[in-house]
């Protein structure tokens, strides 16, 4: 696989710094990648509304009329998979950073090994998002991404997977979990957990950022938090 990645940031010696830090990680850890550099937001926006090919794009914040967070909101209105970088030379911006699921905040001047360990984690949410669920439904194979599964519940003889749609097919929990990875936790019989849809933990209950409460089996509360803490490690 050929990643794609896009440096846009208004300083041309920023990015040129930034550009060969990439390719020195690509060589590194022996990654084909395809470098493009972006001079503004406008040019990155221009470019990628006839290419939405993009894995990784580094994102300077402070640039001309759009600036890196807005266009951010703008990517993310229609692609959740991009990984975002923002680097800048500020701390003021962390919080919408947050607000459109940026990967890591860099601040400048960008060191090497910070830079090499996001674009790693950048690459494994990558593989990571590549991972499909495979349902027999109503006699078709339906391909659900992993992430996009924020829980399954099984009901007698049927289970039901929570995904962008609800799917729900003649099957056991246990057969569906074979298809899953560490990223999903068994509470009880009945359900299987994305742990990064988890908002909230008590007793009882987990909370999924979408609202939905998910009942927890006596004695499940302390496993479910040390998953999630390995989760986020």
């Amino acid at each position: 696989m050929i990643y794609h990645i896009a440096v846009c940031d208004d300083s041309e010696a920023d990015s040129i710094c930034i550009s060969g830090l990439v390719r020195k990680w690509a060589d590194k850890n022996c990654v084909a990648v395809k470098v493009e550099w972006f001079s503004s937001a406008e040019a990155f926006l221009f470019q990628y509304e006839e290419d939405k090919t993009f894995d990784i794009l580094l994102l300077d914040v402070e640039m001309g009329q759009l600036n890196g967070v807005d266009l951010a909101k703008k990517i993310r209105v229609e692609n959740s998979t991009i990984q975002i970088v923002f680097i800048t030379g500020y701390n003021d911006y962390i919080a919408d950073g947050y607000d459109v699921s940026a990967l890591h905040y860099l601040v400048k001047p960008v060191k090497e090994e910070k830079l090499f360990s996001v674009l790693c984690r950048a690459k494994e949410k990558l593989i990571w998002q590549e991972r499909k669920l495979l349902l027999s439904v109503a006699g078709e194979t339906v391909r659900i991404p992993l992430y996009e599964v924020r829980y399954i519940k099984v009901s007698g003889n049927y289970v039901t997977v929570y995904a962008k749609e609800e799917y729900t097919l003649k099957s056991t929990l246990a057969a569906i979990e074979k298809q899953l990875d560490n990223s999903f936790f068994r509470a009880g019989r009945s359900y299987s957990i994305n742990l990064g849809y988890i908002r909230r933990v008590s007793r009882g209950q987990a909370e999924l950022s979408g609202g939905e409460l998910i009942p927890l089996p006596r004695g499940v509360y302390e496993s479910l938090n040390r998953a999630i803490i390995n989760y986020e490690k």
